[in-house]
Parts: C-alpha cells; structure tokens; sequence
C-alpha cells in the first residue's frame, strides 16, 4: 500500500517517516513515494530517511519523484505538505506586511492571506489530479493555512480530505496531564478554526483548573496568556491566539526582533540542507537543525509574555507527524480514534454553515472523519471566527474568480488587517512579489 508525501523534500518528513516507522506494520504502508519540485531537496531528506530506516529490515520502501502524477497514481494515502514559494516566499509574507505595520506570521494574518492566496490554486490543481489518479485514495492535508487549504481541496475531495494541526493535539495533551486525566476517557471540548480555537472543557476538571494559578501556569498557554486571562476567558486557547490578543505587543516584537521566523528558518535550512549533501551522517545533521528550530518556535510571543523556554519534551506523543498517523491507522485499520481535526462543520458550530472546515473534535474510522457533539463555541471567540471565516473565504472567492477586488476584500476582514486602504497596499505589494499572483486582475 502506498504512501504519498506531496513536498517530500520538506525539512519535517524525516518526523513522518520517523513514526510510520514505528507503526508500519499496522497501518500497512509497504511504499512510501516522496514527490517535491526541488530535486536537490529531495535528494537531502531521501538520504536522512535512508539513514532512519537503515536499521529496520522490512521499512517500507522509498520512492522519489519530480512528477506529481507519478507521485499520486496509486495511492492509498496521501499526505500533502507543500509551501507554494518556499521559505524565501514566506519571508516575502513577513516583510511586505511588516513594512505596512501589520502582522505577517505565515498563517495569521496579511502574511496568512497571501500565502493561501497562492497555495489555494495549486492545492485545487493536486487535489483534481489526486480525484482523477487515486480516487480511493484518503488525503491528509499538512498545508498551511491548514483549515483554508483544506477547504479549498473539499471541492474536488469531498470529505475524503482532512485536515490536521499537532497545535490543539498538544494543548490536550498539556492540560490532561496537569489535570491528571485520561485521555481514554476524558472527553475534551474543543473547537474553533486552524490556529484560531479554544479548549473550553476537559469532563468537569478545566474550571478547577482555572481557579489555580499555580498549576495553570505550569503550562505553555498558562505562561503565554496569564492565569487572570485564561480564568476570564473560561478556556484555554491555542498558543496562535497570542496574535489577536496581543496584537500591537506581538508586532513590536516581531519588528524589534534581529530577523523574522522566515529569515531564521530559511538560513538554517539553507546550512542544513548543504550539509546533507555531504554529511557522514546525515540523520544527526537533521537531528540537530529540527532541535534549533523546535526550541526556537514563537519565541517573540513567549519572550514578550515572559512565558521562558518552549517545552520540548521527545518522549511526549508526536507533533503532527503523529496526528497524521494516528488519522491512517483509524481510516486504514477500522479502529476508532478521537482526535481534533479540520473537517466539514456539518452543523458542529452552529455560527458557522455546514461547509465550513473547522478545527473539533472528531471520530475517525474506516468511514472518515465525523465531528464529535461539543459545546457551544464560548461567545466571546464567535465573532473571531466569523470574521476570519470570512477572510477565508473571500480568497476562495478571489482564487477561483481571479479577482483582484475579492481578494482586498479578503485581506481587509481579516480582524488583524481591518483596513481597506491596508488591504489595497498589501495585495499590490504581494502581487509585485509573487508571480503566483498574476492570476489577480
């Protein structure tokens, strides 16, 4: 059975294949066919997995490939993981933003627009060829902006496609182990959109956790937002939301900062990638940039809240590159699994429609992926998520028009942009960046 991973050159597949390693025996994956556009790419992390399955006699086996077509024919699953313009295209994001005062973190805001703005057109164009070459095939959408992108592939995909996100995974993770809860057992009500959502119920355990400073700040979120927020707020929300709380904070910090996330990422990536060409060993070469870039993550957010260093823990469950194979194992094995997921909202969050992908809860078996009964959305997160529901969908609108006014319009609901002459500005700017834009008239 065959495993596609579309943007197999990327810098987080060796984590993948790291798990499915570990497990692919019961998912049944006895091929694994990397695709990216970047040959040299995917040359460097071909030889890191090579190097990760040297000692497992029965790894599946690699295939490398420049064509997509290539790539999908026959598969089972496909995990797609692309970023349309590379990380010089993000740090375009980031600057183009920054220079107009406004925030441009690749998935939230101005630099969250124009990424989906060029990513929506080429997912359509995977996700027809995926609908013609492996129509049985289930696809696992890693693409950032998860729950926009993966929306946009529903139109060929229906609901064989899901979304996922390690970010509320770990949140879980984090509160039912200070609650000491089982995860078995403990239901969690969750829900919102990709980077945008709160954990607002844990049993009947999250309250008194609220009413304890101590124990709430023990945790990554209790740190970054503050107990007297959380305890406000009556939830706990995902660390992205640090952006909309904090906006003016989060954007000095960003501007004031040496260099963007961008900017890092793509100098250690570049050393990291030119080493493994030639590295003796270059699983330990890869080791060592992922440890950097993991303790390094939102580091502006957590410097300015005083929240201290990221908790990095190896023996805790997998990022997403364990959502990922915990979603195949249910659909490939019929075994059940709860898990928090970007799918159809199905009349899940009654403020949105029932096509709208949201991030909740969800039952995964052979069937799919089928959202859980929850809560209702706390109300002080609902206009949130309609606002930037909207931003959403106005760049499928502009994707699928080519409309330069739609995609202002998009730009200027976002609630960290709210601004139409901003918005004009933005969009200009992207357009003379990217040529992945000129489809914008």
């Amino acid at each position: 059975m065959r495993l596609t991973i579309l943007g197999g050159g990327g810098f987080r597949v060796p984590l993948v294949y790291r798990a499915l390693l570990a497990d692919h025996r019961r998912t049944g994956i006895t091929e694994v066919a990397l695709h990216d556009v970047d040959a040299g790419r995917l040359d460097g992390i071909g030889r890191v997995l090579s190097a990760l399955a040297r000692d497992v006699p029965d790894a599946p086996a690699l295939v490398t490939t420049t064509d997509l077509d290539e790539a999908v024919t026959g598969a089972a699953f496909v995990f797609c993981a692309i970023r349309v313009g590379g990380l010089r295209g993000r740090v375009r994001d980031e600057r183009v933003a920054l220079d107009l005062g406004v925030l441009g973190q690749e998935t939230v805001g101005a630099g969250g627009i124009a990424y989906g703005l060029r990513t929506v057109p080429v997912a359509h164009h995977i996700a027809a060829r995926i609908a013609r070459l492996a129509p049985d095939a289930w696809t696992i959408n890693f693409t950032n902006p998860a729950g926009l992108v993966t929306e946009a592939m529903t139109a060929e995909l229906g609901d064989r496609v899901i979304g996922i996100c390690d970010s509320p995974a770990g949140l879980a993770d984090r509160v039912l182990r200070v609650l000491g809860a089982d995860p078995a057992t403990t239901r969690v009500h969750y829900a919102g959109l990709n980077h945008l959502g709160w954990l607002y119920g844990a049993g009947d355990l999250l309250p008194g956790l609220l009413a304890d400073p101590e124990r709430l700040e023990s945790i990554e979120e209790g740190r970054l937002f503050g107990a007297d927020r959380l305890r406000q707020l009556g939830a706990i929300p995902n660390e992205y939301l640090h952006y909309y709380y904090d906006p003016a904070g989060t954007l000095a910090a960003v501007r004031d900062a040496p260099r963007t996330r961008g900017e890092f990422l793509l100098e250690q990536q570049h050393r990291c990638y030119a080493s493994l060409a030639s590295a003796a060993d270059p699983l330990e070469a890869w080791l060592g940039a992922w440890r950097e870039r993991e303790a390094t993550y939102m580091a502006e957010n957590r410097e300015l809240a005083g929240a201290g260093e990221r908790e990095h823990d190896e023996s805790r469950p997998a990022g997403y590159e364990g959502v990922a194979l915990a979603v195949m194992r249910a659909l490939a094995r019929d075994e059940p699994a709860r898990l928090i997921l970007n799918v159809r909202n199905r009349g899940t969050l009654a403020v949105l429609d029932d096509d709208a992908v949201v991030e909740v809860p969800c039952t995964v078996d052979a069937r799919g992926a089928v959202p859980d009964e929850i809560l209702p959305l706390p109300e002080h997160g609902v206009g949130l998520v309609r606002s930037v529901k909207a931003a959403e969908r106005g760049v499928l609108e502009a994707a699928a028009s080519g409309s330069r006014a739609a995609a202002v319009r998009a730009m200027a609901a976002h609630p960290l942009v709210d601004s139409a002459p901003i918005a004009e500005r933005l969009i200009d700017g992207y357009r003379a960046e990217f040529a992945e834009l000129s489809y914008l008239r």
